[in-house]
């Protein structure tokens, strides 16, 4: 006489499927003050990958290419030889 057996040979519950608790959080990147905006020394104007745009007259960058301003002042962009340029000015 033969005995069949049954054998599970799969997982007894479905996985959960999942992330593994190891997505990456948000760098928050991008331009901080804006055009004409007033800042005081150390006030983040924008945080980047790479020279997107270069510092100008009285601003200073990070090692992780940080725009920051060095001088109290207004915000001013301009494009000079196909370059964008931050500058930290005394009037609007």
């Amino acid at each position: 006489m033969k005995v069949k057996m049954n054998i599970q040979l799969f997982a007894h519950r479905k996985s959960g499927g999942g992330k593994n608790g190891r997505d990456s959080k948000p760098k928050y990147l991008g331009i901080k003050k804006g055009d004409g905006s007033a800042v005081i020394p150390g006030n983040i104007i924008m945080r980047q990958r790479g020279t997107k745009i270069f510092p100008g007259t009285n601003v200073g960058m990070g090692k992780d290419f940080t725009l920051f301003a060095l001088k109290e002042g207004f915000v001013s962009f301009e494009t000079r030889r196909n370059r964008k340029y931050v500058h930290i000015v005394d009037e609007r």
